[in-house]
């Protein structure tokens, strides 16, 4: 059993299941996307983040977790830490790089 505890104002409990769309006034759950504003472009891979970041001063960082793909800045001690594969890929990663590199990246939605 999985989902959110919502309290009812007439103090019943119910459990969603899916909270993002029972709070969603259209229905639908949107995903977010990550878009690299200098180009536009939505970040669709691994092989193009990888590629964005490292023209950014990023490096990989090869210590650590085998399951995940890490990246450092040598001048900082910034690290963006993501799981090996992109399909669990969410949006607290996404924003993990927007903070880190400020004005090259924005989470929207899709």
């Amino acid at each position: 059993m999985s989902g959110v505890w919502f309290f009812r104002n007439n103090g019943v409990m119910q459990l969603v299941e899916n909270p993002g769309d029972h709070h969603n006034s259209g229905g639908a759950n949107r995903r977010k996307v990550l878009v690299h504003l200098p180009t536009a472009q939505v970040v669709a891979s691994y092989s193009s983040l990888e590629e964005i970041l490292r023209e950014l001063g990023w490096e990989r960082y090869y210590i650590g977790d085998p399951d995940r793909l890490q990246f450092h800045k040598p001048a900082s001690n910034d690290l963006i830490s993501l799981p090996r594969q992109f399909s669990r890929f969410t949006t607290v990663h996404m924003y993990d790089i927007v903070i880190k590199n400020p004005n090259v990246f924005r989470v929207r939605d899709s």
